[in-house]
């Protein structure tokens, strides 16, 4: 009877019109993911190939450089990373600038800890506009607050040192830190601070032994950010700084010479720059997958 029914006309139709049909949509499918890889491939070639050009130049002579374009270097040469590593003027300013970054993530995240979970846990008069003045912080231009902090910082005698570059960029700082880590805390109930402190835990040890790891990932998110910021500022730490304390953005404004600019130098110093950056993200990778998903980002 079964045999009977498929083996009709309407039946054979009826089936080879559904097989031709889980034909398209495979086509399409197989279509649609090949179109995704292309469209992915065009892009990360298109975010690399600025990287890749930087690295080709930073091993060519300068005379190749202005010679014409070529996709790899045609007299290998690595003498530009050699300056850079005997010379003091350049090798310190990575030290100088890894420094006040350093520096400038700790005081950050120290101060903005206590200021989240306070903004998260209590309420209390002001703190919905003492929050949003924060947050105004973020949308002033550094070169707002140059001429006083230099003023300042040149009265009480911290010009051109580590923590005046530091201190300055915790201004723009502790407002996202905060910010970003207020979005974490408001996402932990409650009930776990009531139980712990029902438990015998001090708030200090609560703070540090239970709550921290719970926000660990927006942490981690919130270093990178604040990484981001102070390691790329180049204007308030250029300005507040001469000699001693002098970040490497600001020594490679300064490749300029009697003979032209030394592309080949400030190519490899370009490339070196990028270097802590992949290093941080390294370590905070789980940290900011995570991370992204919650809070504010």
């Amino acid at each position: 009877m079964t045999d009977s029914l498929v083996s009709t006309p309407d039946a054979v139709r009826k089936h080879a019109a559904q097989a031709a049909a889980r034909r398209r949509r495979k086509s399409r499918s197989a279509l649609a993911q090949w179109r995704r890889r292309g469209l992915m491939a065009a892009y990360i070639v298109f975010v690399l190939l600025p990287i890749y050009w930087l690295l080709n130049m930073s091993f060519q002579s300068n005379n190749e450089i202005l010679s014409g374009l070529t996709l790899w270097p045609e007299n290998f040469t690595t003498e530009h990373y050699v300056k850079i590593f005997t010379s003091p003027s350049w090798y310190m300013g990575y030290l100088n600038s890894i420094a006040y970054v350093l520096m400038n993530m700790v005081i950050s995240i120290l101060v903005a800890l206590p200021a989240a979970y306070a903004f998260s846990r209590y309420q209390f008069i002001g703190d919905k506009h003492l929050f949003f003045w924060l947050l105004t912080n973020l949308m002033a231009p550094p070169a707002v607050f140059l001429l006083p902090y230099f003023q300042l910082y040149y009265t009480v005698g911290l010009f051109d040192t580590h923590i005046a570059v530091a201190l300055a960029h915790c201004l723009f700082n502790i407002p996202l830190a905060v910010w970003i880590l207020e979005g974490f805390m408001s996402s932990v109930p409650k009930e776990i601070d009531e139980t712990a402190f029902i438990d015998g835990y001090s708030f200090p040890r609560f703070f540090v032994k239970i709550f921290i790891p719970m926000i660990s990932s927006g942490i981690g998110v919130t270093l990178f950010f604040l990484f981001m910021f102070s390691w790329v500022e180049l204007l308030l730490a250029s300005t507040l700084t001469a000699t001693n304390a002098q970040p490497i953005a600001s020594v490679m404004t300064q490749t300029k010479g009697a003979s032209g600019i030394d592309w080949g130098t400030l190519a490899a110093a370009g490339a070196l720059t990028i270097l802590p950056g992949i290093v941080v993200v390294y370590f905070v990778r789980n940290h900011i997958a995570k991370g992204f998903a919650l809070g504010r980002t």
